[in-house]
């Protein structure tokens, strides 16, 4: 299989990782050698209740059983988009009352950003450097990182950047500024979260000239930070926010909510502002359903802030530089990427999933799902233990 994997299926890096899926189910994976492996990475937080969650499997098997796509986006009433819509608009701020829902978190984006240029009639995007919001041509207009794009240009035009915690850079937003976007948490660059109230801030400055804020949730979102939302963390509530990931335990979806009377603009002037043939596929928005009432009943938003001091507590090691993050959206930090690259790779071979950032080499993704037992959290950990003290014990014999 992996040779055809690599034959026949375009890849995204010279190294895939290359391991043989054979079933997958709690926080485990089983490759075709029926070997066993821990999953710290939950599909890179989109596994959010781990794999093959009773709940969310019934709920797609039930609506596989009623019907499936039927008419594109917007046009039929369909139970499970509409039931998704009303019980996460119930559990969020009252002007965040309106919900698009598309197929992936860049789709969101692009939506997010279109919205902002209809609701303001300007132009200027900006972003944040070593921002990540999705790979797709206006998506990568605002990442942060010019290496990954520079083949791409030209890309959308008007769009600046500013630094992430700078206030100074804050004057960049003006009146010709439609909207700014940002992680609550900045994912691909370290993981790092906002300080000194910089989000409101932020907010403070777009009502001043108008513009709209908009908050990327695609990893944060849905408790992985001790809020529903990360932003929910940070006294702020912004005017549009991204939505991906951990949204349908594992299914692809994404959305982008804001107020009703901006998202109502997207009707007309022009008619269809934006569209998606499978955005809110019933069996998704049957997932998505399933995976928020869960997170919600089961209260894992405030259990993942008790798990993150279990891991804050058992990974003490001299490789260790910091442990950035909140909740189960962690990064232990080492020296360098080399020590980085080792330490996944060991694991690996011992049976626990690790994984890389984007942008920050000398990280260690750690973005479990969120029903991980503290047994499996202990597991873990020891075995990321085990292999850093064979890399610095490798490191002193040469």
């Amino acid at each position: 299989m992996k040779q055809d994997f690599l034959k026949y299926q375009a890849q995204t890096s010279p190294y895939p990782l290359g391991m043989e899926v054979s079933y997958a189910v709690g926080s485990y994976i089983y490759d075709s050698n029926n070997k066993k492996y821990l999953d710290f990475v939950a599909g890179v937080s989109a596994c959010s209740l781990g794999h093959q969650h009773p709940r969310v499997n019934q709920a797609i098997i039930d609506q596989l059983n009623k019907y499936s796509h039927v008419m594109v986006y917007g046009e039929y009433a369909q139970h499970p988009a509409v039931e998704y819509c009303k019980l996460l608009v119930q559990n969020l701020h009252p002007s965040l009352n309106k919900v698009y829902l598309v197929n992936s978190g860049t789709e969101a984006c692009e939506g997010a950003l279109k919205l902002v240029r209809r609701v303001t009639g300007r132009s200027q995007l900006i972003s944040c450097h070593n921002a990540y919001h999705g790979n797709t041509m206006g998506s990568m207009s605002v990442m942060g990182f010019e290496e990954r794009k520079q083949v791409f240009r030209p890309l959308i035009p008007d769009v600046d950047f500013i630094t992430f915690n700078n206030e100074a850079d804050l004057e960049k937003i003006t009146t010709k500024t439609a909207g700014i976007i940002l992680e609550s948490i900045q994912g691909g660059a370290g993981f790092i979260e906002p300080k000194n109230d910089f989000l409101a801030k932020v907010k403070k400055r777009c009502e001043e000239v108008g513009a709209l804020m908009i908050i990327d949730e695609i990893q944060p979102g849905f408790g992985r930070t001790g809020k529903l939302f990360g932003y929910e963390n940070y006294n702020v509530v912004p005017d549009v926010v991204i939505i991906g990931k951990g949204m349908a335990g594992g299914m692809p979806v994404g959305g982008f909510i804001a107020n009703e009377k901006y998202m109502d603009l997207l009707t007309h002037d022009p008619k269809l502002g934006h569209i998606t043939t499978f955005g809110g596929h019933p069996v998704i928005a049957a997932a998505s359903l399933a995976t928020l009432q869960e997170v919600l009943e089961k209260d894992y938003t405030t259990q993942s802030l008790v798990k993150e001091k279990l891991f804050r507590t058992l990974l003490v090691h001299p490789l260790i530089e910091e442990i950035r993050g909140k909740g189960l959206m962690l990064a232990a930090m080492t020296k360098n990427a080399e020590i980085t690259n080792q330490v996944i790779l060991k694991c690996q071979d011992k049976g626990l999933i690790l994984f890389w950032l984007l942008f920050e080499g000398c990280a260690i993704r750690i973005t479990p799902p969120l029903t991980i037992s503290e047994e499996e959290i202990k597991e873990g950990c020891a075995i990321i233990l085990e292999a850093m003290d064979e890399v610095m014990n490798d490191t002193i014999d040469e």
